[in-house]
Parts: C-alpha cells; sequence; structure tokens
C-alpha cells in the first residue's frame, strides 16, 4: 500500500509483440481503473514496443476482442501510471530517446527496484 491506502502493481514487459504488450497493457489499465498505483517495466526485449507508431501497428491488427492499445497506453499514463523503459534498451535496441513514445520514463534496473518495492502484486508478460 502507499500513503494514499492504494495497492501497488507492477507489470514487466520482455516481449514487443501482440500477445505480451497487450495484457501488459490491458492489466495496467485495470490496475489504474480500481485505484493501485501502476509501474509498467519494458526490459530490453519489450522496448521496441513503447517506440512512437509502434502500439500504432498492434492497434491495425485489429485483433479480435482486445481493446485499442493506443488508448490503454494513453488511459495509463492520463490516470497517474508509470510507463518504465529499461535505460539498458536504448543501446542494446539501438533506440533514440526523441524516437520514444511520450510519457515514458527511462529508467536503470536498481532504481526501478527501488521504486517498486512493496508492490502487492506482480505480473511478467
Amino acid at each position: 500500500m502507499n500513503e494514499n491506502g492504494n495497492s501497488k502493481m507492477v507489470v514487466v514487459c520482455n516481449h514487443a509483440d501482440a500477445p505480451h504488450v497487450m495484457p501488459t497493457l490491458i492489466m495496467g489499465a485495470s490496475g489504474v481503473g480500481i485505484g493501485d498505483d501502476v509501474i509498467l517495466f519494458f526490459c530490453p526485449g519489450g522496448a521496441n514496443a513503447l517506440v512512437k507508431g509502434e502500439l500504432e501497428k498492434i492497434r491495425e491488427k485489429h485483433l479480435k476482442g482486445l481493446p485499442d492499445p493506443v488508448q490503454l497506453y494513453d488511459d495509463i499514463v492520463a490516470e497517474g501510471g508509470r510507463v518504465i523503459l529499461c535505460e539498458l534498451a536504448l543501446e542494446n535496441k539501438d533506440i533514440a530517446v526523441e524516437d520514444v513514445r511520450e510519457g515514458v520514463e527511462i529508467m536503470n534496473a536498481p532504481s526501478f527496484l527501488l521504486y517498486a518495492q512493496g508492490a502487492g502484486l506482480s505480473f511478467v508478460f
């Protein structure tokens, strides 16, 4: 629980494809929807999902029965969820900071772990 009495939830994404990104975003949006402090952490394997235009490519697949990934992302950020990209991904995946989607924080793993301490729920996709 945080200082407001809300639970903290961490979702880690290590793949940039729809079968991994969509549950990450769905769980994140669900968490902010019930008032949890949500932290999404994208490892280098999931980093490309946070490059501008990549969520739009997933949206264009018209995944049957699934919500719009761009809307999910926007809702998470608008409701105070934190979307964190592991700084190792920048060099590892040749991603320029200016190419990262708006609202993404870049953080090293130890800083993420310190921030995530006390999370009551964690998911990995």
